[in-house]
């Protein structure tokens, strides 16, 4: 076998130890499946064999399914019947364990999730071991799915509905010692400890039967309609799903129903339910969109899909940071939470230190919750150096230069700092919307010039977006992708261009809602749209939190720059007459389309209906909805065929992560396919007709839709230029 082993020892009790060959991590994949359907037969026939520890070769238990293989065979178009026969099989197998009729125990040794924990579930007996970094849970409703291997119908007959239907719909990740006191965990032990404990359970006469197996069992707290308090947790719990899905999602609505329908049916038969809506979430585009993009696309990225080949891996040791601002301050303390030494550099060492503050209240706040030891977090605060002397930047492997966003300053500080650096620094400029290349020109080393944008705030924010210079060299590449990997982070890697990717795309959805204001469309309407469409916030809101006055600036220095290829949009004049004319500037600067007063909640601006008068006839909600998240859509079509993206597997992560693009759609292009490619021109057609050029199609995406070709299809076959 392959994926496990089995020992029997002298007592009679068979040790079977999962062990994937080739993997860093144990994955359900059909291998294991097969092993493990021959290992219960093999306890079962034998005789001698009063029991089985199933346990792990590895440093956690079993991380899941195989989302590779799962994402590979999703099809939208299947029937779900079929879908059924093919993916019960796992089910079946758990099923055929905890009735083998010898007791199984899992000594659970690290991390179980997904289709591990509910192998957990499905034996007589779980013993841990207390590892706090170990994960116990059923994260399936993250990428689209629910448990389908038992989990929707074990952990609520084991811990009750009200327990269960949390962990389930919200995918929680709960540690060993909280799995045991929520009763998903029997015993706690010692690292080390759980292979013996689990063999004594056996020889101490430990039972073959589950409890929902006997006779009389019911749920722990009731179920179905005869139990006002499991009434009360299903009205609760829809309620709660409407507010934060919008029914956008449909894994969380089949984890409720295949909970609560089951919950009243015998186990076989509720598992039959818990198979149905499985087969009919792996047959929604939903679902192959979140695991083709949150977990396949978004884990390629983590382990550096586009680093150049050939060269050598590189940690930076020593960081110099230019600019202690709110970026430069969160980059500094992600890269001292990483174990680098920072120097953090500004006008002076009063800013520099107000910098540093940032991170003595973040940490100071892991410390109060518990999260880091008071002694930890004086060892990060440590790592960061203050200063206003460039001669500290001498060492440092890499340069991140935060400025504000001007292109005099910047070449300023570039200037200044190659003066001291070596020449294999790598020199990183963390601009949102200035040209890598254009920047790159104050440098004497433009092949170690290179951009790096993170997204506000770096702590919590995953996405850094790598720009490519005319004349970045590869080297520079590689070592700034091996740093964000140190960081821990999700790198995209984009050529230059002005916005770049990632704020390009994004000023669409808030010029879209501010065009759509001056027409006359409702705000209140234009907001709640947006967010139930799925984007975090609103256009206007978001707008005011990166300030008008920014936008306004930036619409300017385009209009600027591009000259007559410059075209106007109708938030042109909007975005004037806020700054300009009412100096409603944003929420830092306490009005802008919202008015913020102190000590209430914020609000829209009662003065817009002076100002941007409504309409008497309003649009319907979904042509609103279009309206955003095709202007989207559209420009991360461009962005790929004028080979800003090189990859749209680039253009997805990054909506998503970097922005906040609906995540049930899969990213801005997986939206198009989910559309259809046909479909989705004639859409935009009809709405460039309407409302203007900035909804007319790229080319390659008109050609890609008369042959009925795809993004991922072209992509597969190593085109990724979209056939334009």
């Amino acid at each position: 076998m392959n994926t496990l082993d089995i020992k029997t020892d002298d007592d009679g009790i068979a040790v079977i130890t999962i062990d994937l060959e080739n993997r860093s991590m144990n994955v359900v994949s059909p291998a294991f499946i097969a092993d493990f359907d021959q290992a219960i037969d093999q306890i079962t026939g034998d005789d001698r064999t009063k029991g089985a520890v199933v346990t792990s070769g590895k440093s956690s238990f079993i991380a899941g399914a195989d989302l590779i293989q799962i994402v590979d065979e999703i099809d939208p178009a299947a029937d779900p019947r079929v879908a059924f026969a093919k993916w019960s099989s796992l089910q079946q197998l758990y099923r055929k364990l905890e009735t083998c009729g010898k007791p199984v125990v899992a000594a659970i040794n690290g991390t179980a999730l997904g289709g591990g924990l509910e192998l957990c579930l499905a034996c007589h007996y779980r013993v841990a071991a207390n590892n706090p970094k170990a994960k116990l849970g059923q994260p399936e409703v993250l990428v689209g799915l629910l448990p389908g291997a038992g989990g929707t119908q074990r952990l609520p007959r084991m811990i009750g509905l009200e327990a269960a239907l949390p962990l389930l719909v919200q995918g929680t990740h709960l540690s060993p010692e909280k799995a045991a006191e929520l009763g998903i965990v029997d015993q706690l032990v010692d690292a080390g400890q759980e292979v013996d404990v689990a063999k004594q359970w056996i020889l101490d006469g430990g039972e073959a039967v589950q409890p929902w197996d006997k006779k009389g069992f019911k749920v722990p707290g009731g179920a179905g309609l005869m139990s006002p308090k499991a009434i009360q947790t299903q009205m609760f719990g829809v309620a709660l799903l409407q507010k934060t899905t919008n029914h956008n999602y449909p894994a969380p609505i089949a984890i409720m129903s295949a909970v609560y329908e089951g919950s009243v049916l015998p186990i076989d038969t509720a598992l039959q339910v818990e198979s149905k809506y499985f087969a009919e979430l792996l047959t929604n585009v939903v679902t192959r969109n979140m695991i083709r993009t949150l977990f396949v696309s978004k884990g390629a990225a983590d382990k550096l899909a586009r680093r150049p080949q050939g060269i050598e891996k590189r940690r930076v040791t020593k960081l110099g940071v230019l600019g202690a601002g709110m970026m430069g301050a969160g980059i500094a303390f992600v890269s001292a939470r990483a174990g680098m030494q920072v120097v953090l550099l500004d006008r002076s060492k009063d800013d520099a230190e107000k910098g540093k503050d940032y991170s003595r209240q973040l940490l100071q706040k892991r410390v109060d919750r518990g999260r880091m030891t008071a002694e930890a977090a004086a060892d990060v605060l440590e790592l960061i150096q203050t200063t206003d002397d460039y001669a500290d930047l001498d060492g440092c492997e890499y340069i991140i230069e935060a400025v504000f966003e001007d292109r005099g300053i910047k070449a300023d500080v570039t200037s200044k700092t190659e003066a001291i650096i070596g020449s294999n620094t790598i020199f990183g400029s963390n601009t949102s919307t200035l040209p890598i290349t254009g920047l790159a020109e104050a440098s004497q080393r433009p092949e170690n010039f290179i951009g790096i944008h993170f997204f506000s705030p770096v702590d919590k924010m995953p996405l850094v977006e790598v720009i490519v210079g005319e004349k970045t060299s590869d080297e520079a590449i590689a070592r700034t992708l091996d740093y964000i990997q140190q960081l821990g982070k999700t790198p995209i890697v984009v050529n230059d261009s002005r916005g770049f990717y990632t704020s390009r795309v994004f000023s669409t959805f808030t010029r879209e809602g501010i065009a759509m204001l001056a027409e006359g469309v409702n705000p209140a309407l234009i907001e709640n749209v947006a967010k139930h469409a799925g984007m975090p916030v609103g256009p206007l809101a978001v707008t005011d939190e990166v300030t008008l006055e920014l936008a306004y600036k930036i619409g300017r220095q385009t209009k600027q720059d591009l000259g007559d290829d410059y075209v106007e949009t109708p938030a042109d004049s909007v975005m004037e007459k806020m700054v300009v004319d009412l100096d409603r500037r944003g929420k830092r600067f306490g009005a802008g389309f919202y008015d913020y007063p102190d000590g209430g909640r914020k609000h829209l601006w009662r003065g817009l209906a002076e100002h941007f008068p409504m309409a008497d006839v309003q649009p319907p909600p979904e042509a609103v909805k279009m309206r955003l998240l095709y202007v989207q859509a559209i420009d991360s079509a461009r962005c790929l065929e004028e080979g800003v993206l090189t990859h749209p597997a680039d253009g997805d992560v990054g909506s998503i992560f970097g922005w906040g693009f609906p995540a049930y759609t899969g990213g801005t292009l997986s939206f198009i396919e989910t559309v259809g490619l046909r479909e989705f021109v004639a859409e935009a057609d009809r709405l460039a007709e309407k409302h203007g050029a900035r909804f007319e199609v790229p080319g390659g995406l008109r050609t890609m839709a008369e042959n009925g070709e795809t993004y991922y299809g072209l992509a597969s076959n190593g085109d990724t230029r979209s056939a334009a």
